[in-house]
């Protein structure tokens, strides 16, 4: 399994998807709303994939709820995250509500064979103006209790859970898909503020992956989180004992670009510790990547090996039988907090 999920543009896949899948630096495949026109249609690309791979690759998508949901028709409608608590009279409903909308979005993207979603999303609902009501809270301990609850809805259908945007987007303003966020607070701010929700449920051993924001925390390194080894080596992995896997977030985001080209941007997030890599909507940018890191993945090292291992944790868990009730009656509890 390589290092490189990458997307694809249609609803079907094109002759040269066909053969990118074969490349060695291949790893994943994400999808987006372009990739889906019906469940029946998004099960036939899902098996092209598999099968064009011709090894184990990981399918992923950005499957949150609310604005952040790719696939809809057919699909349960799930609401914003940040809705739960706002639409919940106590934390016992909160909690409820919480837990099944991770077991239906696992359950139905589980059904067609999709790995996972990048999900969920651990930020605060604070200043940022792509995160808000992708946000449990504006406050770390409801984001650490209801993200645990949905991560056992994951749990329940065996799918992996994916923390996302380490240490926090959510107290920068700017949107890193457009611009660079710098966020200027001291270490122990960020740590107490937005840090400790991935770091209690860390220790909980509930995040089977993180992915890292493409924020600048400027006193504490000068690169973007998904570039620093002082970030993802130093405090993710050592200090906050994290084993699980660490997906870069797109590179094609204007928050990556601060690491150059899209051969260097990838190197670049392999070499601070991610690993896996996200390359997406730039099918040339993805092709640099591929021959770029071709050679060092013919002959991979020792490191590159133990990536490969930790991603391949999250490849083909199989769903439990017999969820079907406890799916339904998730699916009526989506829809009440919906009508709310």
């Amino acid at each position: 399994m390589g290092p490189l999920m990458l997307d694809c543009q249609a609803e079907e896949l094109l002759p040269e998807e066909k053969e990118k899948l074969t490349h060695p630096v291949v790893g994943g495949v994400i999808l987006f709303s372009r990739n889906y026109h019906d469940k029946r249609q998004l099960s036939a690309l899902v098996q092209d994939i598999r099968r064009f791979a011709k090894r184990p690759v990981l399918i992923a998508v950005d499957h949150e709820g609310g604005r952040v949901q790719r696939f809809r028709e057919g699909f349960t409608a799930i609401p914003a995250i940040g809705d739960i608590l706002r639409q919940s009279e106590h934390q016992d409903e909160s909690a409820a509500y919480a837990k099944a909308c991770g077991l239906v979005l696992a359950y139905e993207l589980k059904t067609l064979d999709i790995d996972f979603s990048f999900a969920p999303v651990l930020d605060i609902n604070g200043v940022s103006q792509v995160i808000g009501d992708r946000a449990f809270s504006d406050n770390a301990d409801d984001v650490i209790r209801l993200a645990a609850y949905l991560i056992q809805g994951l749990k329940a259908v065996n799918m992996p859970a994916i923390g996302k945007h380490f240490p926090g987007h959510g107290s920068v303003a700017p949107d890193s898909h457009v611009a660079l966020p710098v966020d200027e607070r001291e270490f122990d701010e960020i740590r107490s503020t937005d840090m400790v929700v991935f770091e209690r449920l860390i220790e909980r051993a509930l995040l089977d992956g993180v992915m890292p924001a493409h924020v600048i925390y400027n006193q504490v390194c000068d690169k973007p989180a998904g570039f620093s080894t002082k970030w993802l080596q130093d405090i993710l992995k050592q200090d906050l004992g994290f084993g699980g896997a660490v997906f870069s977030d797109d590179l094609s985001m204007h928050g990556a670009s601060v690491a150059g080209s899209y051969v260097e941007r990838g190197e670049a997030a392999l070499e601070a510790g991610c690993d896996m890599v996200l390359a997406c909507n730039n099918p040339k940018g993805a092709e640099a990547i591929l021959d770029g890191l071709e050679k060092r993945f013919a002959n991979p090292s020792n490191s590159d090996l133990q990536k490969q291992k930790r991603v391949m944790a999250l490849y083909d868990r199989i769903m439990p039988v017999g969820l079907n009730d406890k799916y339904d009656s998730a699916v009526e509890l989506v829809k009440r907090l919906s009508e709310r």
